[in-house]
């Protein structure tokens, strides 16, 4: 495979991305990508930073307890030769996940790093930036689907907005200082997935779905394998300027409502945005204004450019809500995940580098002493998926859930698909 990749920005070749680090490492989408950039044989050198400990199982990442300081960022991207910096740590479309410390996210971090990649002895030849489609703003005026060279119709009206416009500024005048780096935004559409959390999906989780007397917005979604897929694709691949990621086509709220087999529930006041807000509190959920606006304009994004760069989106956005009802009808048997994984330096150091350690038994082979014959118990909402929707859901699951999901499954319905799948599925994450 040759080194160098096609003209950047600046009118230089960059190189392929071999020494890559990660952003945020910690946070669900750091850890994913993480996950998903390790079989990438072709990368020779990842290295993850956060202030937490990661919460995904990881092979050859090498993870340093690091905040937004930017001289110990320049210390490490010079030491590792880092050629590709991935940022993941703007998190509007996620901002609930309260495994990410203040520190090491927003626009103050994103600047900071920023710092660390510029001069004329920075090994950084690419910068890729995780944005948010909020970026656009919502409201009555808009057009059907923003392109990435239109800008919102009106000023930022809150922290959140400011902060995605803020942070694109930040990346966009590091380009203009850089001209011969290949500098990447990617604004991301509402995602969709299972271990996501953010306030569109809480509302959904719900039984019956609220909505605003009078309104059915227009929604689009993107399944967290494309977006997993996309930074992924933005670190191998040369891809200067912004793309919208987002799954083709847009659904109205209540034929989304309808495809998580819900019941709609307009009771929301068409006027007053703080009013509406304090109202859906009453139901337990982080209501921000964005997603009361989203409930009375909602939003379309133009993908086109992304997929002419040569990206494919695996889900459409009509796909990409099936997949989350699915994801809801597993959710009893896979429970929250989160004792799924702990980082244990100590442990982690032993099972990488000791040479005691032997290789992972194969999918579906006994372990010693009857160890890993966990079974779970049978779930009627499990039993009704069709082998169609367990399919669909398989990969993007963490390995021991795929583990629990093999073991319920050997012990229940042992359909072959279902089981040729999840043993595939684990010998590509190492067992």
């Amino acid at each position: 495979m040759s080194t160098s990749g096609p003209i950047s920005s600046g009118g230089h070749p960059t190189p392929r991305s071999r020494r890559v680090l990660i952003t945020g490492l910690s946070s669900q989408w750091g850890g994913r990508v993480a996950q998903l950039l390790e079989q990438d044989e072709a990368i020779d050198v990842l290295v993850g930073v956060d202030t937490a400990d990661p919460r995904h199982e990881l092979e050859r990442t090498e993870f340093v307890r690091v905040g937004s300081d930017d001289s110990l960022l320049r210390r490490i991207i010079r030491a590792a030769a880092i050629d590709t910096i991935l940022d993941t740590r703007l998190l509007p479309d996620g901002f609930a996940d309260a495994n990410v410390g203040k520190e090491l996210a927003g626009v103050d971090a994103t600047r900071s790093l920023l710092a660390a990649c510029g001069g004329e002895d920075s090994p950084v030849r690419k910068f890729v930036f995780k944005s948010s489609a909020d970026y656009y703003g919502a409201g009555k005026d808009d057009p059907s689907f923003f392109s990435e060279e239109m800008m919102r119709t009106r000023m930022p009206r809150t922290a959140l907005e400011w902060d995605v416009a803020l942070g694109e500024a930040a990346v966009n005048e590091f380009a203009a200082d850089n001209p011969g780096l290949t500098v990447t935004t990617l604004r991301c559409t509402t995602a969709v997935g299972s271990d996501l959390r953010s306030p569109h999906l809480a509302l959904l989780a719900l039984p019956m779905v609220p909505s605003i007397l009078g309104f059915d917005p227009r929604w689009q979604f993107v399944h967290e394998d494309d977006v997993l897929g996309a930074m992924a694709y933005a670190v191998q691949h040369t891809l200067p300027g912004a793309y919208n990621v987002a799954g083709d086509g847009v659904l109205a709220l209540s034929e989304i409502v309808s495809l998580l087999g819900k019941a709609p529930l307009p009771v929301l006041p068409p006027w007053g945005s703080v009013f509406a807000s304090r109202q859906l509190r009453r139901f337990g959920l982080p209501m921000p204004v964005e997603l009361v606006r989203d409930l009375r304009h909602g939003r379309g994004l133009d993908n086109r450019r992304l997929k002419s760069a040569g990206y494919r989106f695996r889900y459409t956005s009509r796909e990409a809500v099936l997949r989350l009802r699915a994801h809801h009808r597993l959710q009893p048997l896979l429970g929250s995940g989160d004792d799924s994984y702990r980082y244990e330096r100590e442990v982690e150091e032993f099972l990488r580098w000791s040479p005691s350690v032997r290789p992972a038994l194969e999918p579906g082979a006994e372990a010693p002493s009857g160890e890993g014959r966990k079974t779970a118990a049978p779930i009627s909402a499990y039993d009704e998926l069709t082998v169609a929707e367990l399919l669909a859901v398989i990969g993007s699951l963490e390995a021991t859930q795929m583990r629990e999901l093999r073991a319920h499954e050997a012990a229940g319905p042992r359909r072959k698909a279902v089981l040729e799948a999840l043993d595939q599925q684990l010998m590509r994450r190492g067992g």
